[in-house]
């Protein structure tokens, strides 16, 4: 099985899925590699992408009717500790993370690409839920990501009945990601990485933040952690620095310090 790597060995880091099913041994290479990038201070944005004509289809179901037949009450303890811990990873990372979806993706793939911060769809990608075809709900954190990328009543819609759907069809409904020919996905995630990680790094990771925990957290509570990022983020270097150069009209240059 060829593993997940880690290409890249600048301020923008590749992880590439090899291939399309999620084995066991992928899933684990995939939680690994996104923990090890996001603990890498020299990487400054991430790029998750898959190999071949598919950026990833979800579970490895030959490998799950094996866990059925063992055990069905522990075939799905993957979802704990797997899908969880590669999903939280993508949202909470204090970096931003760029799908490169280069094929297809559905079930877990839409999860996770839905888990990054910003989306480069392949022309001719076929996107989809999958699950209840299979008698299952949803996980990856689609249950929250679908409904706000396309709104409650398409996402019940593409999750009680699930049809394949296309970039197109999703950047009409809402799902905001940038669509180019399948041999360019790459490249531009890349290139939108790499200004990314010309960007300000902390105000990133700020904002993360608060989007990931605004999912659940009362309105006024909200507007108190606003406050607080912004006094974090008041003393920092680039902060500081971007002000002096606005005031210089000149480009400001972020160090993430």
């Amino acid at each position: 099985m060829t593993k997940v790597s880690i290409e890249g060995d600048g301020a923008v880091a590749t992880v590439v899925l090899p291939g399309p099913a999620l084995s066991l041994d992928v899933k684990e290479g995939l939680r690994d590699a996104l923990h090890e990038v996001a603990a890498d201070e020299r990487v400054r944005a991430v790029v998750l992408t898959g190999t071949g004509r598919a950026f990833c289809v979800g579970q490895d179901l030959a490998e799950h009717a094996q866990a059925l037949e063992r055990d069905p009450t522990t075939s799905l303890e993957t979802v704990d500790r797997h899908y969880n811990p590669i999903t939280t990873a993508l949202m909470t990372m204090p970096k931003p993370v760029v799908a490169a979806v280069n094929g297809t993706c559905v079930g877990a793939g839409l999860g996770f690409a839905l888990a990054c911060d910003l989306l480069v769809f392949a022309a001719g990608a076929t996107l989809g839920t999958a699950f209840t075809g299979i008698g299952l709900t949803c996980d990856s954190g689609l249950s929250v990501t679908l409904p706000r990328a396309v709104g409650l009543t398409r996402a019940r819609a593409l999750l009680f009945q699930p049809r394949t759907f296309t970039p197109e069809e999703a950047v009409e409904w809402g799902l905001a990601a940038e669509i180019v020919p399948a041999e360019e996905v790459r490249a531009t995630a890349e290139a939108l990485a790499a200004r990314l990680a010309e960007g300000p790094t902390k105000a990133y990771a700020e904002t993360k933040r608060l989007l990931v925990d605004g999912f659940a957290r009362p309105f006024a509570d909200s507007l108190a952690a606003e406050s607080a990022a912004q006094r974090r983020l008041g003393v920092t270097a680039d902060h500081a620095g971007a002000v002096q150069a606005f005031l210089a009209k000149r480009k400001p240059t972020f160090t993430g310090q």
